[in-house]
């Protein structure tokens, strides 16, 4: 089984109400090869919300201790993204699941690139908290960037 992020399911779970369908990732729930989280969502945050971005550092940090994520007019939610970045962590594992798809960039879910939390769209190297907690207990993250590399792999269309 793959869990796969609500919004590239187009499921309107972005910040902005929005979703990101991705049509493989959609076919793969049709199929029954796919379950969809959004993390944001898991952590009591509603839809839509203000933009959030990770301020001083990645989503590591976020988890030391070290960094918050807090919205675009300032206020923290750094609680609501560990929350549900946990959730999805116990969702993963209830599914036996050992590959995650995420939506790149997101604060949650970005497995490689997220905004430098200015908020002028600037993008750095780096996790979301969702998806580093993932990695941190051994759980492969890929992106919508990435995901035909990882359908190759596991042969999971055919």
């Amino acid at each position: 089984m793959i869990v796969v992020s609500a919004c590239l399911a187009g499921m309107d779970v972005r910040y902005d109400g929005s979703h990101c369908l991705d049509n493989r990732i959609s076919e793969l729930l049709e199929n029954g090869k796919a379950v969809s989280v959004c993390p944001e969502l898991l952590g009591g945050l509603l839809t839509p919300r203000e933009p959030a971005e990770i301020i001083g550092g990645n989503g590591d940090d976020v988890l030391n201790g070290n960094a918050r994520v807090i919205t675009k007019s300032g206020k923290d939610v750094t609680e609501q993204f560990v929350e549900g970045a946990y959730l999805a962590l116990k969702r993963v594992k209830e599914l036996n699941a050992n590959v995650v798809v995420l939506k790149e960039n997101s604060p949650s879910c970005g497995s490689s690139k997220i905004y430098n939390g200015e908020f002028t769209g600037k993008k750095i190297d780096g996790s979301g908290v969702t998806a580093a907690l993932l990695k941190k207990y051994g759980i492969k993250v890929f992106s919508e960037k990435n995901l035909s590399e990882l359908l190759n792999t596991l042969d999971v269309c055919n």
